[in-house]
């Protein structure tokens, strides 16, 4: 599995790349694999207060539904519409296409305690 460096992972499988002031906030290759066909998302509307560790929305696959975990806390600034157009965007491009919300981070040395590429991808191995 090519993981990119330039972000951070959470243990639930999504990534956090900061991007200037700003985080932007998706799954990981890994976790749309697992889900399989994603036929639903729900992401919170820009604005939105969220907690790192909390929910901040919903993945549906026919598999599964699984929450949304936000890796920093923050307001959404941002939220990738053209996604919830074309769900399979997760699963053509998780990496750059496959982003779901823009998070300003009210600290983002919350970063520093998410995996980094190394520690993800033996974390995704054993599962």
């Amino acid at each position: 599995m090519e993981l990119p460096n330039d972000r951070r992972y959470t243990q639930s499988h999504e990534w956090a790349k900061l991007d200037g002031d700003v985080v932007r906030v998706g799954i990981t290759e890994f976790a749309v694999e697992q889900l399989g066909d994603i036929i639903f998302l729900d992401l919170p509307e820009v604005g939105t207060a969220v907690r790192a560790g909390a929910a901040f929305g919903e993945i549906e696959s026919v598999k599964a539904v699984s929450d949304l975990i936000s890796p920093v806390t923050g307001e959404v600034r941002e939220v990738n519409e053209k996604l919830m157009d074309d769900l399979d965007a997760f699963a053509d491009d998780p990496w750059e296409a496959g982003w779901m919300i823009v998070v300003a981070p009210e600290d983002p040395s919350e970063l520093d305690g998410l995996l980094d590429a190394d520690g993800y991808a033996a974390k995704a191995e054993e599962a």
